[in-house]
């Protein structure tokens, strides 16, 4: 799974859901979608950011948890095995 790719959630709180990938991060398996996932980390006081405040942050998804929609190969070789299937 790549950047850009459309999956589906297959487990969890966001199941059926479909978004893009935003972000892979393939050590610790993690996939960034979206409009999913999404947290807010509270900032503290500091010399750069001396309001301080709070930063919304996509939390990653299991890449076990999806399974791909759009945009990979294997997916395009399914559906090309699928039109081969109905044009006999």
């Amino acid at each position: 799974m790549k950047v850009g790719d459309k999956v589906r959630v297959i487990s969890g709180d966001n199941k059926g859901v479909e978004a893009k990938i935003v972000k892979v991060d393939r050590k610790k398996g993690l996939a960034c979608l979206e409009g999913i996932g999404l947290i807010e980390r509270k900032l503290k006081k500091t010399q750069y950011n001396p309001a301080g405040g709070k930063k919304t942050i996509h939390q990653g998804i299991n890449l076990s948890n999806l399974k791909l929609v759009e945009g990979g190969k294997t997916a395009e070789k399914k559906a090309d095995k699928k039109a081969k299937k109905g044009a006999k």
